[in-house]
């Protein structure tokens, strides 16, 4: 198989692909999501991403050190359906 073909072959296995991706539930989607970007190598990182691992580490770090609490989670998405609707 030439080059052109194997690169023909590939481009129509992803469209296959990211149609049968399409069509799972919003939650099969994000949980596929998840999946898939969980397994990418740490050097697949952005900077922005690190920067907000560490921030989430930071503030992690912080709350089990009692300088923080815990927001309950039905306030956190009550205030996010606020301001975003």
């Amino acid at each position: 198989m030439n080059n052109f073909s194997w690169r023909f072959c590939i481009f129509v296995t992803l469209e296959k692909l990211e149609h049968e991706e399409l069509s799972l539930s919003g939650q099969e989607r994000a949980f596929l999501a998840g999946r898939l970007l969980s397994s990418l190598d740490e050097d697949v990182l952005t900077e922005v991403d690190e920067a907000w691992i560490a921030e989430a580490e930071h503030r992690y770090q912080e709350y089990k050190e009692g300088k923080h609490q815990g927001i309950l989670a039905q306030n956190v998405f009550a205030e996010a359906d606020r301001i975003l609707n």
